[in-house]
């Protein structure tokens, strides 16, 4: 295999890989309510006082309508729970309830664990050209249409 092969044949089995492990490392017996897509949901939203249903939506590229049916699943399972702005009515919020906020730092934990794995294989001039090349490939997942 060529550099090409193998670098495209890596990235597409890397992705597959996370995907798949991070489903199971994060669905655990306390968290077999919820899909790899509302655990994703729940570190947009984060561990704030609580952030816009159209701020969330936007972080994750869906429309409002997309999120609200996943938000209706996140609230009914107590999740999360959503609270009207004082200043305008017409502004919902969401926010993590205890719940939710469990699950989140389970998540976080995954991916610290991830990340930890990857930089205790590097010494110190090796870590600025992994920023570099993950940084490029983030632009081109930005940039892509």
């Amino acid at each position: 295999m060529n550099t090409y092969e193998t670098i495209n044949d890596i990235l597409v089995h890397l992705f597959n890989e996370i995907w798949e492990l991070e489903e199971k490392a994060i669905i655990t017996e306390e968290f077999k309510d919820i899909t790899n897509n509302d655990m994703h949901i729940i570190e947009v939203i984060g561990l704030g006082e609580g952030s816009p249903m159209s701020a969330i939506a936007k972080k994750m590229n869906v429309t409002a309508g997309t999120l609200t049916t996943s938000m209706n699943s996140l609230v009914n399972k107590k999740y999360a729970v959503r609270e009207r702005s004082e200043e305008d009515r017409r502004v919902v919020y969401i926010k993590l309830t205890e719940k939710g906020k469990k699950a989140y730092e389970h998540h976080a934990q995954f991916h610290h664990q991830m990340t930890e794995a990857v930089i205790k294989k590097l010494n110190e001039e090796e870590i600025p050209v992994l920023l570099k090349t993950l940084e490029g490939l983030s632009e081109f997942f930005r940039n892509y249409h």
